[in-house]
């Protein structure tokens, strides 16, 4: 288990997001940093800006031995810990934030607890093999995407006509 490469979520300190990705880039640590597009209003104009898709979290792909090499990374606040232990991500997750954030599918992200609906499975479109609760959310259908570790989770706007029953 040692030797044996994970995910893990990791807290940054605030706004630090992208300066903390860049410090572990340079330390040769492979990290993901999901951004989406959002556009700003500033009093003078409109400007498209990279945020944080999850705020204060970067995902790191590490052994535990290289822990403290993250932890002393400049904009790295601490390791998210779950029930005592040191939190891991399925590779399956990261690889579900990568393919929703190259679609062009409306999401939004919430820390409100959802109950647990029926699971489903996106049959056509560039979702296709994505799997998740059906839920209606804002009398929309929606898939969400539990992030468990980082208490997150994806809500995707779906039509019921790409979707069947797991």
């Amino acid at each position: 288990m040692r030797n044996q490469y994970q995910w893990y979520p990791v807290y940054t300190n605030p706004r630090a997001e992208k300066k903390a990705y860049e410090h572990l880039v340079k330390k040769s640590i492979e990290v993901y940093l999901p951004l989406k597009k959002t556009l700003k209003q500033w009093s003078d104009r409109k400007k498209w800006v990279q945020e944080p898709l999850i705020t204060s979290y970067v995902f790191v792909y590490i052994k535990i031995s290289e822990m403290a090499a993250v932890l002393t990374t400049p904009g790295i606040s601490r390791f998210i810990y779950f029930s005592g232990k040191v939190a891991t991500m399925p590779e399956m997750q990261i690889e579900r934030i990568k393919r929703l954030l190259q679609t062009d599918n409306p999401f939004s992200i919430t820390t409100k607890q959802f109950e647990k609906g029926k699971m489903v499975e996106v049959t056509a479109g560039p979702l296709k093999g994505l799997t998740g609760e059906l839920i209606e959310y804002q009398s929309q259908k929606k898939i969400l995407l539990r992030l468990s570790p980082v208490g997150e989770s994806l809500l995707v706007q779906i039509s019921p006509d790409i979707i069947d029953s797991l």
